[in-house]
C-alpha cells in the first residue's frame, strides 16, 4: 500500500525524494526497487522527525508519516503510513497543514485514513473496485482452461491457477502466487508469492505476501500478515451465531466495528496449525504459534 501511494503521488507530482521511518525498512526496500529514479531515505523517529498524525488505538506503531519531497522545490508533504491516496480531480484535500513555505492544496489527491482493521479492509475494497477496471492476465501467468475468471481481475507475472478454480472479481493476485485445484476466491487482494492450497475458500481478505495456506482452508473477511502459515482444515470464522455485530478484541477491550461480518487479524510470521478455527474479531499477534486443533477464542 505504501508503494502504491508513492506511485500515485509520483504520477501527479514531480517528486524526487521519499523519507520513511526506519521501522518500515521493508517498505523502503520495495519503494527503492520499484522507483529507481527516487531517493529513499530512512530516519529514526527518536527526535520526532516524523510528526504523529493520529493516535492509533491497538496498533504496534503510532501512525508515522511518510514524507515526500517535491522536485526542485523546498516543499514537501507528509502522508500517514496508515492511509491511502487517490488521484481524484473532483475532490480537494489538503494533505498536510505544515507543508514548508505556504499551505498548498493538491486538487487531484484525496486521502483515506484508516485506524482500525475494518477501515483497512474497506480501503482495500475501494482500491479493488475503483482501480481494477478490467481483467488483465499477464502473459507470464498460467491459468488452467477449466478455471473460471468471473469479473475484473488483475493477475500478475508467474501466477499459477490450477484446474477447476473460480476467481470472482474485483480481485488482485500478486506476482508468483499460486491457487490450488478447486479453490474459490472472492475479491481477495493477494501480495506476491502467496500460495493457496486446493479446495480453499478465500473471501474479501488481504494477504501481505509470502503466505502459505494449505488445503481446505476457509479464510473470510480477514487481514493476513507477511510470511504466515495456515495448516490444513483451518480458517477464520467471520459471523456470530446470533448474527449480531462482531466485536473486535483489542487490549482486553471489545471494540464495535459496526459490521456483522469480520474475521481475524493475523500478524507477520505466524504459524497456524492444522484444524485451527479462529473465531470472529480475534487478533493474532506477530510471531505467534497456534497448536493443531485449537479453537482460538482470545487474543494472544
Amino acid at each position: 500500500m505504501i508503494v502504491r501511494n508513492v506511485m500515485i503521488a509520483k504520477s501527479i507530482l514531480k517528486i524526487d525524494t521519499v523519507f520513511i521511518p526506519d521501522k518500515f525498512s521493508n517498505a523502503s526496500t520495495l519503494i527503492q526497487d520499484s522507483f529507481l529514479s527516487l531517493d529513499v531515505n530512512e530516519f529514526c523517529d527518536n527526535e520526532d522527525i516524523f510528526e504523529k498524525y493520529i493516535p492509533t488505538v491497538g496498533n504496534q506503531y503510532s501512525n508515522y508519516c511518510l514524507t515526500i519531497a517535491i522536485e526542485n522545490h523546498n516543499n514537501n508533504f507528509e502522508l500517514p503510513i496508515y492511509s491511502l491516496i487517490y488521484n481524484n480531480a473532483n475532490q480537494t484535500h489538503s494533505l498536510c497543514s505544515n507543508i514548508a513555505g505556504n499551505n498548498h492544496n493538491y486538487p487531484q489527491i484525496s486521502v483515506d485514513d484508516f485506524v482500525y482493521p475494518w477501515d483497512f479492509l474497506n480501503v482495500v475494497k475501494r482500491v479493488l473496485v475503483t482501480e481494477v477496471t478490467s481483467t488483465v492476465i499477464s502473459s507470464k501467468a498460467t491459468v488452467a482452461k477449466s478455471s473460471i475468471i468471473n469479473g475484473r481481475c488483475l493477475i500478475e507475472d508467474d501466477v499459477i491457477i490450477d484446474d477447476f478454480c473460480k476467481i470472482v472479481g474485483p480481485s488482485y493476485i500478486g506476482n508468483g502466487s499460486s491457487i490450488g485445484m478447486g479453490s474459490l476466491l472472492r475479491q481477495p487482494m493477494m501480495g506476491d508469492n502467496t500460495s493457496i492450497g486446493f479446495n480453499c475458500e478465500i473471501a474479501k481478505t488481504y494477504f501481505e505476501g509470502h503466505d502459505r495456506i494449505a488445503y481446505q482452508n476457509v479464510i473470510l473477511d480477514s487481514i493476513i500478515g507477511r510470511n504466515v502459515w495456515f495448516g490444513g482444515y483451518s480458517g477464520t470464522a467471520n459471523v456470530l451465531l446470533d448474527r449480531k455485530n462482531v466485536r473486535y478484541q483489542m487490549h482486553d477491550k471489545l471494540v464495535e466495528p459496526g459490521t456483522n461480518d469480520f474475521g481475524a487479524v493475523v500478524g507477520n510470521n505466524c504459524a497456524i496449525g492444522a484444524s485451527v478455527i479462529i473465531l470472529p474479531g480475534r487478533q493474532v499477534q506477530s510471531n505467534t504459534v497456534i497448536q493443531t486443533g485449537t479453537i482460538f477464542g482470545k487474543t494472544i
